[in-house]
């Protein structure tokens, strides 16, 4: 009985034993088989700067990244520097082109200049610095000159349309040149324009053309302060005292007579 007994004892302590093996089993069976970490990720497994979807599961099943910006937060997979470190490309770029021009003829504007990326970061690399630059610039055309004039203008009523017999060769060489015309968007129309009736026909955002006629030509062969295509110049009504203000010139025809009712050079 005695014999009998003790071996019941082992048995039963040989049981507890193996129900506590299960139980250790069970409870650290699943952890065990599951990698996790970001060599466990299927598709970019390390990720450059702060990324909140690069993340997996440590072994203990706690959330953990794959990102640079875990070495911050201290939140880095157990095989973060193995798999993302060791394989990290960090991005390699070349050498800055050229400046372009300034973007403005006249004043102020800007200038870009580029760069290319030879080598893209992989793996959590270090990112890529900028690759566009701008920095300002003052526009230095020749042209400048003539975006500083200011154009007199008066109604086309004004033209005058006869020859002179007294007239020297010269004179009439002058007024034989062919007129060209340019259109204007107004922006800037002054008050005192009302004050006259041709003058009251400049209107803010009106579209206008203006003739040059050959005996206003210049010495530069062409109609004092007509302008830059794109470019705000002025002008001012010779006959009204105040009436001035800007405009735009959108485009320009040679060997051309503008409509009726519209403006002349002076």
């Amino acid at each position: 009985m005695k014999a009998k007994a003790e071996a019941m004892k082992e048995l039963s302590i040989g049981a507890g034993y193996w129900l506590v093996c299960c139980a250790w089993l069970l409870t650290i069976g699943p952890l065990s088989g599951i990698e996790g970490g970001c060599g466990n990720r299927e598709a970019h497994k390390c990720c450059p700067g702060r990324n909140n979807d690069c993340l997996d599961f440590s072994r203990r099943r706690t959330p953990c990244y794959c990102d640079n910006y875990c070495e911050k937060t201290g939140d880095c997979c157990e095989d973060y520097h193995a798999i993302c470190q060791v394989s990290a490309v960090d991005c390699v770029v070349g050498l800055w082109g050229p400046w372009s021009e300034c973007s403005a003829l006249c004043g102020t504007g800007s200038k870009d200049r580029m760069r290319q990326v030879i080598v893209p970061p992989r793996n959590g690399g270090t990112p890529c610095p900028d690759l566009k630059q701008r920095r300002g610039c003052l526009g230095d055309s020749p042209l400048c000159e003539t975006a500083k004039e200011v154009a007199k203008i008066l109604p086309n009523s004004f033209k005058r349309d006869f020859k002179d017999p007294w007239r020297r060769p010269h004179m009439l060489m002058r007024e034989k040149m062919p007129s060209y015309c340019i259109y204007f968007r107004l922006k800037q129309v002054g008050a005192a324009c009302n004050l006259h009736f041709w003058s009251s026909q400049l209107v803010r955002e009106r579209r206008v053309c203006v003739e040059c006629q050959g005996d206003a030509v210049g010495s530069k062969k062409r109609c004092q302060g007509d302008g830059l295509q794109g470019a705000r110049t002025f002008w001012t009504a010779a006959s009204v005292a105040g009436c001035q203000g800007s405009w735009v010139q959108e485009s320009s025809q040679g060997i051309c007579v503008c409509p009726p009712h519209s403006f002349i050079f002076v």
